[in-house]
């Protein structure tokens, strides 16, 4: 019989951080109306929001089965993520499922289990029950045992039912999707609280780090308010920033009613800086990264492509919208601090030149189409191999870059009378609120509705060719002026500057060398370059230029002061080789922006309108 506490739900999970040693969570499945016959239980193979196979029923451990008399079930594995129980005629209810889940991966997409804290995805945690993912559930998060855990507390956007202080206790979720949509933390943790719209929103922030919570929060009100005017409401009732503060990392994962993030520690804010110094470098990428995840609280959890809402969580979902859903975001998420006022005009600039130049140099833009670049993701982008480059482009930094060439374009071609702004606003209007999904060409027939223009010939360019857009006369638009010049060296990024001044195109092998050791070793040769006309290969170690020891730092400056041809000794393998090289002169990739001041009335007024703060 079931207990009047769970009685409303259909299922009802415990999990427990088990043996934060050994990485183990524990999880109890009570099914309270099984099927009769065979009863299905399913592991999902990927998580809403990160498209990539992950097979997660690979870290499932010890699956048992028993009916409402504790009498064992037999368990039939169907497939890597699938079981059957033969449950009979008349099951014995409740059915409880038992397992544990190893627990040691530290993103946002996982779980990751140890003596200081326990974070969960549902996807890479609980299981499906065929046939019963509409019902509600009820979800229950136990603490670990033992007095070290005693001080622990829980962060989730998971709605409470029985919680008690410290967040420990039952939570409800409206059906399965939604269990899986609210990523938990368990342990110590920093909580920033503010208010945007009468709406609380929080920041948990685990890890050691020190950070301005004052400052932080002022600026998260700021841009978080942008994004609300921009769509015109903010269609929840609380919200969760989850983050993980460590050495070095970043990325984040959106749900509806929450984020994961991973950010270095030196990003975030440091108390005893002055509210109105501008943001350091690594704040700024903090703030661009809270703000992108913050928009797919619209665009992507609300407005979805119909594919992924047909799809589900068994298999790849291909679909050629990847660059409206991250790609218009990423465009967003930079705009957005500028019309906040958490960084000024050069300094959105400053980043708008690096994104073009990380486009630039990537060969695979001219290989690869944007829309194949989104459909291909699975397979593609989120598992490139040391030929990447040469293959493949980001639909997400293109994807940004076409967001804003459509953005000026409506805005010139209209007169200012229409932007991307309207078709966000159409998109919420026809998509996020009805919850009907976007079909595969919808994003360019709103922006066509909302326009009135003929817009066939800018998407067959933006999306179905590998051609380059024509950036730098949209900028002009807007009194911006754009040069591509070489590179003066492998950091160099571009960025904005106040006049343009001349670069010598300097000698280079177009090469990228692996990260994380001072060797010399190649990553990738880049198509084309005189690296790939010597025939050096991916993951040679150079040992020496000319008779000079080659590093990691040194290498460009060492064919750089060369002869010509270069003398490369080297290691492929364990075998010692000796090669010539001819090195080209460095490609003009690298773009620069500058500001047109004064700038022609028009186009004053036009950058001033695109820039302005919509709050």
């Amino acid at each position: 019989m079931s207990s009047p506490a769970t009685a409303a739900f259909a299922l009802t999970y415990r999990v427990c951080p088990q043996h934060p040693q050994g990485h183990l969570f524990a999880v109890e499945l009570v099914i309270d109306d099984p099927s009769a016959g065979l009863l299905q239980l399913t592991m999902p193979a990927w998580c809403p929001g990160s498209y990539m196979i992950r097979d997660f029923a690979r870290n499932l451990l010890h699956l048992v089965a028993e009916d409402g008399q504790g009498r064992p079930l037999a368990l039939i594995k169907r497939d890597k993520q699938t079981w059957e129980i033969a449950t009979g005629d008349t099951p014995t209810v409740p059915l409880i499922v038992r397992y544990q889940v190893y627990a040691w991966d530290f993103t946002v997409r996982s779980a990751h289990l140890d003596c200081t804290h326990a974070y969960f995805n549902g996807p890479s945690l609980l299981l499906a029950v065929t046939g019963l993912a509409d019902r509600p559930c009820r979800i229950e998060l136990r603490p670990p045992v033992g007095d070290t855990y005693r001080d622990w507390r829980v962060a989730t956007s998971l709605r409470p039912l029985t919680a008690e202080p410290l967040g420990f206790g039952a939570y409800q979720a409206d059906d399965y999707a939604d269990l899986i949509d609210h990523p938990v933390e368990m342990g110590r943790f920093d909580l920033v609280s503010f208010t945007v719209r009468s709406v609380p929103h929080r920041f948990a922030i685990s890890g050691r780090a020190r950070c301005d919570h004052a400052r932080l929060s002022q600026d998260l009100v700021r841009l978080c308010e942008q994004h609300a005017a921009l769509f015109g409401e903010l269609p929840l009732d609380r919200y969760l920033f989850l983050t993980a503060a460590v050495a070095d990392g970043y990325g984040g994962l959106e749900h509806r009613f929450s984020s994961s993030l991973v950010c270095t520690r030196d990003d975030l804010p440091r108390p005893g800086v002055a509210a109105e110094t501008a943001p350091t470098a690594g704040y700024r990428r903090l703030l661009g990264l809270c703000s992108h995840e913050y928009f797919h609280l619209w665009h992507v959890t609300r407005i979805r492509p119909q594919a992924l809402m047909a799809g589900d969580l068994s298999r790849e979902v291909h679909t050629r919208l990847l660059w409206a859903f991250e790609g218009i975001t990423s465009y967003y998420d930079e705009l957005a601090l500028v019309r906040a006022g958490c960084i000024d005009t050069p300094a959105y600039l400053q980043l708008l030149a690096e994104t073009v130049t990380r486009v630039m140099r990537t060969p695979g833009r001219l290989v690869q189409t944007l829309a194949e670049s989104s459909f291909d993701a699975w397979t593609k982008f989120y598992r490139q191999d040391e030929n990447g480059p040469n293959a493949v482009v980001s639909y997400y930094a293109k994807g940004a870059l076409v967001a804003l060439a459509l953005d000026l374009t409506l805005r010139q071609a209209t007169a200012g009378r229409v932007s991307l702004d309207d078709v966000m606003r159409a998109l919420w209007e026809r998509h996020g609120r009805t919850g009907v999904g976007v079909p595969e060409r919808g994003v360019e027939a709103i922006a066509a509705q909302a326009s009135g223009l003929d817009l066939d010939a800018f998407f067959a360019q933006a999306l179905d060719s590998p051609d380059d857009l024509d950036l730098a006369s949209l900028l002009a638009t807007v009194g911006i002026q754009m040069r591509l010049r070489p590179a003066t060296g492998p950091k160099d990024l571009g960025g904005a500057v106040e006049r343009f001044a001349p670069v010598a195109a300097g000698p280079t092998l177009a090469l990228r060398l692996r990260a994380g050791t001072t060797d010399a070793v190649i990553q990738t040769v880049l198509s084309g370059g005189a690296g790939e006309s010597a025939g050096l290969a991916p993951g040679d170690q150079v040992l020496a230029v000319d008779g000079l020891r080659a590093t990691a730092e040194n290498l460009e400056r060492l064919v750089a002061a060369a002869g010509e041809p270069v003398r490369l000794h080297l290691f492929r393998r364990d075998e010692l080789l000796e090669l010539e090289a001819s090195p080209h002169p460095a490609a003009a990739d690298t773009c620069e922006l500058m500001l047109l001041d004064p700038a022609p009335p028009d186009a004053a007024q036009g950058r001033a309108a695109w820039l302005a703060s919509l709050a």
